[in-house]
């Protein structure tokens, strides 16, 4: 029981938790109920259960997101992640019909075909950072600002909702490569070709950098648009990422140096300040309205 719990990584929950502070801050009228039962959905329930099937089916030796030390895995762990996910789906019925019921199952679907082995979209890194940064990002967006707002399926197809949503979506884009970083000979043993063996190591800290440059350009453009807060969203957006931005560009430069620093505990720390950071800044949207 111990390991099936380990290898949930709930408080890696804590590195998609962004997407769904985003949307519920972009929300006009959220229902509380409902945000609330999504995020324990999303959160206990969704997300573990994605980890729980992706260790099932990669049986890793070496660390993973937010496990240094994997234990083995069972058959046990294969059943727990369809028992959690099915119970989201029924909890999500209730909480908001038939299509955040109906989202989510196109989520979990994804994330499966993302690990299954007679899938493994983890084997092709353009196909497997598309998918993890449209499903983890635009349309969980979706799916969370449909659900607390009660919006209809022709209406969340408008600007005010896609826009945020592709933000959502180029911010995983440029992080997810670096969550790979540390697992170049882990994902060479077993022939997965992510994005970040792709990229190689400084390739990949090029390419984060160069796409969130751009998410931070368009940050500016859309926050320009949106004049609902007591602040100025902007600046308080550049404040609150300055930590992960300096950490960053000091943990780049070692690794200039020597490569072997690009390891686990360098990356789980950039995926927790930068998740910290997302959050609050998303927050005190929420409530600076």
């Amino acid at each position: 029981m111990k390991n099936i719990i380990l290898h949930l990584r709930i408080p890696f929950s804590l590195f998609l938790m962004p997407v769904f502070w985003f949307a519920v801050s972009q929300s006009q009228n959220p229902d509380w109920g409902i945000t609330a039962g999504l995020f324990v959905v999303l959160h206990l329930l969704i997300y573990p259960a994605s980890n729980a099937y992706n260790s099932y089916f990669d049986k890793d030796e070496g660390s993973i997101g937010g496990l240094e030390n994997p234990p083995p895995v069972s058959l046990a762990l294969f059943y727990v992640a369809w028992a959690l996910d099915i119970v989201a789906y029924f909890v999500a019925y209730f909480l908001g019909g038939w299509i955040l019921s109906v989202a989510l199952i196109i989520y979990s679907s994804v994330s499966k075909a993302y690990s299954n082995d007679k899938i493994r979209l983890k084997k092709y890194p353009i196909i497997s950072w598309l998918t993890v940064g449209i499903f983890q990002g635009a349309f969980t967006y979706l799916t969370v600002i449909q659900s607390v707002d009660k919006i209809s399926l022709g209406e969340i197809l408008q600007n005010k909702y896609l826009i945020p949503a592709i933000l959502s979506s180029l911010n995983l884009l440029g992080f997810y490569p670096m969550t790979q970083i540390y697992q170049h000979e882990e994902d060479a043993r077993r022939g997965d070709m992510t994005m970040s063996r792709l990229l190689g190591i400084k390739g990949t800290f090029i390419f984060t950098a160069s796409i969130f440059l751009f998410v931070t350009i368009a940050f500016f453009f859309y926050f320009q648009g949106v004049q609902i807060y007591q602040f100025p969203a902007f600046v308080v957006y550049l404040l609150v990422m300055s930590p992960v931005l300096i950490y960053f560009n000091l943990w780049f430069l070692k690794v200039l140096k020597d490569e072997r620093k690009a390891d686990f505990h360098h990356t789980m720390r950039l995926n927790m300040l930068g998740s910290v950071c997302l959050n609050l800044f998303f927050i005190l949207l929420l409530i600076g309205k």
